[in-house]
Order: structure tokens, then C-alpha cells, then sequence
């Protein structure tokens, strides 16, 4: 085991059941849908600014490649107001998370815990200008999206890098090591994060997530599964 001090994912409160990965969605992909505002960003008005994503997915064909299997895609609203030149604007965004996962056999046993997520997040476009409402999260920000899939994460080490196709754009992938559970079962295991870049896809930003045990080797399949990722743009 690394040492190291614990790794917080952000959600203290997570259900323990059925939770490895059958708990509702991403514990931050909320907090993240307005990281890229400012007061300053947003216009006076009446109503409510609104941002919705589309939805990005992986294609059947690489499921069935690879295995996994899809477990939700939900929908994720955060609403936040600001102060611009004394009025008050609140500004709502929809993020889509479409999650997967996958059986691991571990010390005799089979868990559910193998997991993939795309995140699509809507580019805040304000006054004409556009802001990504994750460019300012870092590699390592961007892994607690994934680790809250976990308990006890601990002692994140980044490792190697890579390149892959998303969406027709070449994304930067950072692999991270960790310790931590699988979550209700007490099991511990050490951990693989494949943290994607955000590219750009219409008018969404798509983030691709994936974690395994790292005993369960499953980088190759992470790879197929972010290359046949598709995008479907939101409704007008």
C-alpha cells in the first residue's frame, strides 16, 4: 500500500446500499456545471439563464466488445444566482451523466466493480462569450468524479498518460493509482482511474471516466469504450 492522506470524493453521506455501482450518478457533477461563471459572466434578465446538455453514450457495438453493460443515464440540474450590477440572475445547468459498469471477479467473488461514465456538461455561452464549466478542474479534480464511485479512497498517485480518439478530437487521458473499497462489501482493493480530458462536442463539453481494480487490468476495454462514445445534441 502507498501512503499518502485520503482522497476526498466530495460525498460524505453516499448510500451504502448496492452501491458499487448502482448509486445515483457522479457525487460532483453538479458541483462542477457552473465552475466556469462568474458574476461577471452572467447577463441581467427576468428569467432564468438556462444551459442543457445533450447526451454522449457508448455505442452497443463496444459494449458488447467490452463488456460492459449500462447502468443509468440521468440528468443532474444545479442552480446557482449572482449579483450583476445590483440585480439578481440565476442561472440553471443541466449536466447528462451516462454511467456503466461491469462484473470483476476478486478473491473468488464476482462485484459490480467496473465502472465507465461519460459526462456531458453544456458550454455556458453568456453575452456571446463561451465558458467551459470545467476547463479550471484539474486532472486530479477530475478523478474524484470517478473515485466517489469507491469508499476510502486513498493515497491518488498519478501515473502514465495517453492519447485516444473521443468524439473525432484527440483527448489526454491521465491514469491514476489509489487505494480504497469496493463500496458495501468492506472489500479493499488498489485502484486504476483513466481520467479523461473534456473535448469539445456541439455545444457540450464530454468528460470520460472510467475506474477498475487494478488486479482486473481493463485499460484496453476503457480505451474502446471512450473511443465509441457517441454525442447526441440536446433538444432546442
Amino acid at each position: 500500500m502507498r501512503s499518502g492522506e485520503p482522497f476526498d470524493s466530495g460525498d460524505e453521506n453516499r448510500s451504502k446500499t448496492d452501491a458499487t455501482t448502482r448509486r445515483g450518478a457522479l457525487g460532483l457533477a453538479g458541483a462542477v456545471g457552473l465552475a466556469g461563471c462568474t458574476a461577471l459572466d452572467v447577463a441581467t434578465g427576468d428569467e432564468p439563464a438556462e444551459f442543457a446538455a445533450g447526451t454522449a453514450t457508448v455505442a452497443d457495438a463496444t459494449l458488447s466488445e467490452t463488456g460492459y453493460e449500462l447502468n443509468d443515464v440521468s440528468d443532474q440540474t444545479v442552480s446557482r444566482e449572482f449579483e450583476v450590477a445590483g440585480s439578481t440572475r440565476e442561472v440553471q445547468v443541466t449536466n447528462t451523466i451516462a454511467e456503466y459498469d461491469k462484473a470483476v471477479e476478486l478473491f473468488g467473488e464476482n462485484y459490480q466493480a467496473a465502472v465507465f461514465a461519460a459526462l456531458a456538461t453544456p458550454q455556458v455561452e453568456v453575452l456571446g462569450q463561451s465558458f467551459n464549466p470545467i476547463e479550471d478542474l484539474s486532472p486530479d479534480e477530475r478523478a474524484a468524479l470517478i473515485a466517489d464511485r469507491y469508499e476510502g479512497v486513498s493515497n491518488l498517485e498519478r501515473g502514465s498518460q495517453y492519447t485516444t480518439g473521443v468524439l473525432g478530437s484527440d483527448a489526454e487521458v491521465v491514469v491514476y493509482a489509489a487505494d480504497g473499497e469496493i463500496e458495501g462489501t468492506g472489500v479493499s482493493v488498489e485502484l486504476e482511474f483513466h481520467v479523461g480530458a473534456p473535448v469539445e462536442a456541439g455545444g457540450d463539453f464530454v468528460v470520460p471516466l472510467a475506474a477498475y481494480p487494478a488486479a482486473f487490468g481493463d485499460g484496453e476495454n476503457v480505451r474502446s469504450m471512450m473511443n465509441g462514445i457517441e454525442h447526441e445534441p440536446a433538444d432546442e
